[in-house]
């Protein structure tokens, strides 16, 4: 037996293995998500080639094509490219958008620009600003209201809508609604400063109940800010109004008779024209004040083209500042009990250069003085319209016989006018092209005289129907009267179709 001295060699260091390179279907198991659409596609296409389909596969046929139905294919677009897509859709179709994911909730909401606030909690939780981060439009006037949900008595006013406690038992001159049902102040001032701060590119806002320090957040945030309508108005919150410098449109509610009462005199009137120098159009609605605050408006608000009085508690007098207003274009009244009861001296009210339209709906013209000297100050206007207005007989529409420059005349609701007293002034008018009667039953065709006939033939526009028996304006149908080239129709003709009436 023999013994070897040598121990067994042992290998240390083995040869080392060679890494097998990854074969595609690995790739292929380890990364299935860009190729998803890719295996759908091949396999559906698979299942429709020319082998008979078994009952097994149909049936996985139709969950491959459930399953493709359930890809989003919008993952694959951008926020910025859908958000593009989104804009370009009608309104109508865009609103129902928000329904489809959460994804296109929050897009949506993104292209709303304009909302009207409902409740106050909306805006105090942030909800608003997250949910819609880039209004410019905004309306706060009914969410600055608290309703009571349990009350089944529904008030509908132009301005606002809401509830009304329904232990109310009756219906009183000086009740105040909405003031009883205003938020605080200070809430009201906390929500501007949040929706200022949120969105800085806000251009148009509706407030109520608002201080002077909650419109100095807004005017300090909102440098773009240029439409406002602020409701329950008075002299101090103007103070806040006035750092709104590039303000234009502007509508200032003072009092509402049922809904609530508040102060605007000369104090606030001159405030708001020192400091909102860029007004274009103004708007006073139950709104005090005399000729000093109506002057400081015309003499620093020097580019205000439109000017509408409804409502209005002016002093005496006031008409006379018109003047001033050197580049008024528009001046409109609406549901005013008075014009101006003593206007003064007819050479201290002056008159309105620039002014074009004047304006009268639902107003009460029974004063012949004050009618006079409105038309006095507006005598260079060409467009008068007057809708609806009690009082206005022959007697006071004779006072318009001053403004000759007049094109169009409209008239409708003065039942008091006759035809008389509607052709005294239409011959005074040497300018005129464009004439519309309605609803004014004192004016009869028959009445029509022939030089009344004669103006009607050379009209650019005419619109008659003083009342529903009226008859000329059908038997005028086709002879060219009320259009361009009227003027050739001959004067025999239209006395021929007036005698048939």
């Amino acid at each position: 037996m023999s013994f070897s001295s040598e121990k067994p060699t042992t290998d240390l260091n083995p040869p080392l293995k060679k890494k097998r390179s990854p074969s595609w279907s690995d790739l292929w198991l380890k990364n299935t998500k860009p190729l998803k659409h890719v295996v759908f596609a091949m396999q559906l296409q698979s299942l429709s080639g020319p082998p008979t389909p078994t009952k097994d596969s149909k049936t996985k046929a139709e969950n491959l094509i459930r399953n493709f139905a359930k890809i989003d294919r919008t993952l694959l677009l951008s926020d910025e490219l859908l958000l593009k897509i989104l804009s370009k859709l009608p309104d109508s179709q865009r609103n129902p958008n928000f329904l489809v994911c959460k994804r296109w909730l929050n897009l949506q909401g993104r292209l709303v620009r304009s909302l009207k606030v409902l409740d106050w909690e909306f805006i105090e939780s942030g909800r608003l600003i997250a949910r819609f981060p880039n209004l410019t439009h905004v309306d706060l006037i009914n969410g600055c209201i608290i309703t009571p949900h349990n009350s089944s008595i529904w008030l509908n006013h132009c301005i606002l809508y809401m509830h009304i406690n329904s232990e109310i038992s009756g219906f009183f001159p000086s009740w105040r609604i909405c003031e009883e049902n205003l938020l605080p102040v200070e809430i009201v001032d906390r929500g501007l400063k949040a929706l200022a701060s949120a969105c800085p590119n806000l251009r148009k806002l509706v407030v109520v109940g608002a201080s002077e320090l909650g419109l100095l957040s807004v005017a300090e945030e909102c440098l773009t800010l240029q439409d406002l309508e602020l409701h329950k108005c008075n002299d101090n919150v103007l103070r806040g109004i006035a750092a709104c410098e590039n303000l234009q449109i502007l509508k200032l509610v003072g009092n509402v008779n049922g809904l609530y009462t508040s102060l605007v005199s000369d104090i606030g009137l001159t405030i708001l024209a020192q400091g909102c120098k860029r007004l274009v159009k103004l708007e006073l609605s139950g709104c005090e004040g005399s000729f000093d605050g109506v002057k400081a408006i015309g003499q620093c608000c020097q580019m205000l083209e439109e000017l509408t009085l409804c409502d209005h508690r002016m002093d005496d007098g006031w008409l006379g500042a018109l003047s001033y207003c050197e580049n008024l274009k528009t001046l409109r009244f609406l549901s005013c009990k008075k014009i101006d009861i003593s206007p003064g001296p007819d050479e201290y009210l002056g008159s309105c250069p620039a002014l074009e339209r004047l304006l009268l709906q639902k107003c009460q013209l029974r004063d012949k003085k004050s009618i006079r000297a409105m038309f006095k100050v507006c005598q260079a206007v060409r467009e008068i319209v007057v809708q609806d207005c009690w009082g206005l007989d022959n007697n006071i529409f004779s006072s318009a016989s001053v403004c000759r420059r007049v094109k169009l005349l409209s008239l409708e609701g003065c039942s008091l006018l006759t035809t008389q007293g509607l052709e005294t002034v239409l011959l005074s008018f040497k300018e005129l092209q464009h004439l519309r009667v309605q609803s004014c039953k004192h004016i009869k065709d028959c009445e029509v005289s022939p030089a009344l006939s004669t103006l009607f033939s050379v009209m650019k526009e005419l619109k008659w129907r003083p009342d529903t028996k009226s008859l000329l304006a059908s038997s005028l149908a086709g002879t060219g009267v009320g259009k361009k080239g009227g003027k050739f129709f001959k004067k025999s003709q239209t006395l021929k179709l007036l005698s048939d009436n």
